[in-house]
C-alpha cells in the first residue's frame, strides 16, 4: 500500500513501522492523524489530583507513576493522535444534586489543560478548528459531556454548556435521566427501570434543541429503544463515542444489529470502545475472563461494523483512562499504529483507513454544523422539563420561582 494523500485526517503518521504480532512489518508513509472520540483523562485528573494541574506534568510519560494510566503528551504523540474529544464526566450520584457544578469543574480543567500546554494542545469547537490545529502541529482538543444528567434537565444549562465548548453530549450514563432510558433497562434483571420506553416527549424536544445549537447526540450508554427514538427524532448525524458491536460481544453497552441500518441512514458514526468487557464477551469471546482481550478482537468489532453498518459509519472510540482493563496490544494511547497495521494486514484500503481515522467523524461534524446553520432562525426551546418526570417527581431539594405562591 503506497503513500496516502494529504487530507483532513486524524492520524498523524510520518513514517510508521509497526511490527504486528500476527503478521509482517508495515512501513507506511502517511500524513494523517487519529481523531479519538472519547478519553477520560479529565476524570483521571479529578480522581488523582482534584484537578490540580500543578501536581502533574503531562509533558512527561507518567505510566510508571500510577497503577492505571493511559494518556500523556509523549504517548499521544507516539500514538500519532491529532485530535481528541476530552470527556467531561460526572457520576450518576450527582444527579438531582450538584451535577452542574461538577461538570463545570471538568470543563474548566479541560480548558486549563489545553492552555497549560500550548505547544501540544489547542482547544477547538468546530471541524475547521480541528483542521487548523492539525496544520499547526497541535492536538485539537474538544469537549464531550458524558451523561445527560449534567444539564439537570434544563435547556438553558444545555445552551450554556455549548457556549463553553461542549460539542457532544452522551444522552445518559448508566442511569436514567428524567427524560431518557439508559442501557441497563435492556438487562432482564432491570425491567422496572424502563421508564420512558426510550425517549420522553420532552426528550424529543431536547434532541431538536441539540440540533439547533450544534451539538452531537451521543448514544453510547443508552437503551436500544432510546437509540431508535433519538435516530427518528434527530435531523443531524448521531455518534456513539465509545461503543462496539453487540453481535460480537453481547453487552447492552454495544450497538445491536437492529439499529445499524438506522445509523447508516442517519449518517452517524459508531466509534469502537476498547474496554475488555465490551470486546471479549460471548458469543465471540476467546476466554471467560472479561478482564482480558486482544487487539485483533477490536479489529473484529471494527470490521463487523464496517461490513454491517458501513465504512462511512465506523470510527475509533477508545475510552482510555475511563476503564481499568484494555486489550493486549492496545495498552495505552501510543498503540494506535498497531491497530491500523492489523487492519492493513486484513486488506483495508487507503480510502477506508482514512474514513476510520477521522474523515467519517469530520464529515458528520460538518453535517451537524450545517443542520445548526439551517435552524438559525428557529426559536430556542423554552419549555422546561415537567418536574413530575422520573426521579424529579420526588426530589425535595429544589427551589422554584415560577408558578409558586
Amino acid at each position: 500500500m503506497g503513500p496516502m494523500p494529504p487530507g483532513p485526517m486524524f492520524l498523524r503518521f510520518d513514517v510508521v513501522e509497526v511490527q504486528c504480532s500476527r503478521g509482517p512489518k508495515y512501513d507506511q508513509r502517511v500524513n494523517k492523524q487519529v481523531f479519538r472520540r472519547h478519553n477520560d483523562l479529565p476524570w483521571f485528573l479529578k480522581k488523582n489530583h482534584d484537578n490540580r494541574l500543578e501536581d502533574i506534568d503531562l509533558s512527561m510519560n507518567i505510566s510508571e507513576m500510577y497503577d492505571v494510566t493511559h494518556t500523556d503528551i509523549p504517548r499521544l504523540r507516539e500514538g500519532k493522535v491529532g485530535a481528541q474529544f476530552w470527556a467531561a464526566y460526572t457520576s450518576c450520584d450527582s444527579q438531582y444534586k450538584d451535577a452542574v457544578t461538577h461538570v463545570l469543574d471538568q470543563i474548566d480543567v479541560i480548558k486549563r489543560m489545553c492552555k497549560a500546554y500550548p505547544e501540544d494542545f489547542e482547544f477547538v469547537t468546530s471541524a475547521d478548528g480541528i483542521v487548523s490545529a492539525f496544520e499547526a502541529g497541535r492536538i485539537a482538543g474538544l469537549i464531550g459531556v458524558e451523561g445527560g444528567h449534567n444539564i439537570d434537565s434544563f435547556p438553558s444549562v444545555l445552551r450554556m454548556l455549548v457556549e463553553l465548548g461542549m460539542r457532544y453530549m452522551t444522552m445518559t450514563h448508566s442511569c436514567n435521566t428524567p427524560w431518557a432510558d439508559n442501557w441497563k433497562v435492556d438487562l432482564d434483571e432491570n425491567p422496572d427501570e424502563n421508564q420512558f420506553g426510550g425517549l420522553s416527549e420532552w426528550g424529543r424536544k431536547l434532541v431538536k434543541e441539540m440540533n439547533r445549537i450544534g451539538v452531537f447526540i451521543d448514544l453510547s450508554h443508552v437503551s436500544m429503544e432510546m437509540m431508535i427514538d433519538s435516530l427518528q427524532a434527530t435531523q443531524a448525524p448521531v455518534i456513539y463515542s465509545h461503543s462496539s458491536a453487540f453481535s460480537i460481544c453481547n453487552s447492552y453497552r454495544n450497538v445491536n444489529d437492529e439499529v445499524l441500518e438506522l445509523v447508516r441512514e442517519n449518517g452517524g458514526v459508531i466509534m469502537v470502545n476498547f474496554y475488555t468487557k465490551y470486546i471479549n464477551c460471548p458469543p465471540a469471546n476467546i476466554s471467560d475472563n472479561l478482564d482480558e482481550a486482544e487487539l485483533f478482537q477490536v479489529a473484529d468489532h471494527i470490521e463487523y461494523l464496517a461490513e454491517n453498518c458501513g465504512h462511512d459509519n465506523v470510527g475509533i472510540g477508545g475510552d482510555y483512562d475511563g476503564v481499568g482493563t484494555v486489550p493486549n496490544g492496545l495498552e495505552d494511547v501510543s498503540k494506535y499504529p498497531h491497530l491500523i497495521a492489523e487492519l492493513i494486514k486484513r486488506g483495508w484500503n487507503e480510502v477506508n483507513i482514512k474514513k476510520l481515522l477521522g474523515d467519517n467523524l469530520l464529515r458528520a461534524m460538518r453535517e451537524m454544523e450545517a443542520v445548526r446553520d439551517s435552524m438559525a432562525g428557529e426559536l430556542p426551546l423554552e419549555e422546561n422539563m415537567p418536574r413530575v418526570s422520573g426521579g424529579e417527581a420526588t426530589n425535595g431539594c429544589r427551589t422554584y420561582a415560577y408558578g409558586t405562591s
